[in-house]
């Protein structure tokens, strides 16, 4: 099987559809730990201990419980020793999916978005360098292995997946972007299968960031769409999952999760770092997706909110929420999933697209934890408790600094 097809496009777009999926959160290892923490409203922060946080002004996060010995899971003890923190969760969500889909390897295409990558090899390539002499070929080494690249080289040998990879690092839009160009592959025939996903781990540089600039919630735990929320708390993880034509998905008989039915991305040039306050891209975003789906904002069930719990975030997307689903948006209901395990960055989208896949698979609501009064952005139904709901399609809104926005759309319908 080619990686890409040559063949001229089909005179429509083929149906798209997820047949595995693969998370590891702050919540738990794999699919039933995070499912049964999201439907029990747990959190999942607690004091980081991978590196010194004795000079910031928080100590919290969303930290995995990550085995520091390989995991018996067909991965040798040396591959898992020379795999950075990153890598080692984004094989774990990747294998997961790749089993639930009942691949074993093969040929495909690789999607991947990330932030931080491998930063900690990075932040060891400088300590190393500012404190001491060292051996050069331990330098060298950190520098070949900062590269995402060749993490991610290796993840796919180590997984028995052969094909083209791309990598996007498009901030906390990076692993939505991911698994939207992998539907974008298969919609257009130019592939019949992709692995995608997004991951990021916890690292020093990237905390010690968003604590200077005082995004981050000083008591640990973020209050999204709150009126006094204080800030984002960081998280870390990865989401992984295959996406498939319908065609192929039948032929090899594979059970299929949901269907692709939208996406959206666009680039807000408001500002750096803030959203537009009227929340102008993060409407056009869901409004595509929408478009691309045939549906309107009323036929969404539920809607996993980008919602970091930052002053700004949540009024853009609120505003938008609003002119997106206008006289519906008392009907609208949203939550925001990063109230339980954090901000995961470049792995959000991602790990946020699984957990919208468990909402249809579950038929349940997660809720936004920690609200105390809501603000008053929030005309539409915010969730603050889990509920038991049917729930037929799914819209997941990831947004990241520089402006990048991206909204993706899954659904049940079609699927016997």
């Amino acid at each position: 099987m080619a990686y890409f097809s040559d063949a001229p496009p089909p005179s429509r777009p083929r149906p798209v559809v997820v047949t595995g999926t693969g998370i590891i959160s702050p919540m738990g290892l794999g699919w039933t730990e995070n499912l049964a923490g999201f439907r029990a409203g747990r959190t999942a922060f607690s004091p980081v201990t991978l590196f010194d946080v004795s000079r910031q002004r928080v100590g919290t996060a969303g930290q995995v419980d990550l085995p520091a010995d390989a995991p018996d899971l067909g991965i040798s003890r040396k591959t898992w020793s020379r795999m950075d923190r990153g890598s080692r969760l984004a094989w774990w969500a990747a294998r997961e999916a790749m089993a639930e889909a009942g691949l074993s390897g093969g040929e495909m295409p690789m999607m991947i978005g990330t932030s931080a990558a491998a930063m900690p090899i990075g932040e060891d390539y400088y300590k190393q360098a500012v404190s001491t002499t060292c051996g050069r070929s331990l330098q060298l080494r950190r520098v070949e292995m900062y590269q995402a690249q060749r993490q991610m080289t290796d993840m796919a040998r180590e997984l028995g997946v052969t094909g083209p990879m791309r990598i996007i690092s498009n901030a906390c839009a990076s692993g939505a972007n991911a698994i939207g160009h992998a539907f974008h592959l298969v919609r257009s025939g130019r592939a019949e299968r992709v692995l995608a996903g997004g991951y990021d781990a916890l690292c020093q540089l990237v905390f010690c960031g968003f604590d200077a600039l005082q995004a981050l919630s000083p008591s640990g735990i973020p209050r999204p769409f709150d009126a006094a929320r204080d800030g984002l708390a960081l998280g870390e993880g990865a989401g992984f999952v295959v996406v498939e034509s319908a065609a192929s998905a039948k032929a090899r008989g594979a059970r299929v999760i949901a269907e692709i039915l939208g996406y959206g991305a666009a680039t807000d040039i408001h500002h750096l770092t803030q959203p537009n306050p009227l929340g102008d891209t993060a409407l056009a975003t869901m409004q595509a997706a929408c478009a691309m789906a045939g549906i309107s904002p009323e036929q969404i069930d539920y809607l996993n909110s980008h919602g970091t719990g930052t002053p700004l975030n949540d009024i853009a997307e609120g505003n938008a929420i609003q002119r997106w689903s206008g006289d519906a948006v008392g009907k609208i209901k949203v939550s925001s999933t990063k109230s339980a395990i954090g901000h995961l960055l470049g792995g959000a989208g991602a790990v946020e697209s699984v957990i919208s896949l468990m909402t249809l698979e579950a038929q349940f609501l997660p809720a936004s934890l920690g609200v105390r009064e809501a603000d008053a952005v929030c005309t539409f139904d915010l969730v603050r408790a889990h509920r038991e709901a049917v729930v037929r399609r799914v819209l997941t809104n990831s947004f990241g600094f520089g402006g990048a926005n991206a909204s993706l759309i899954f659904g049940k319908e079609g699927i016997s």
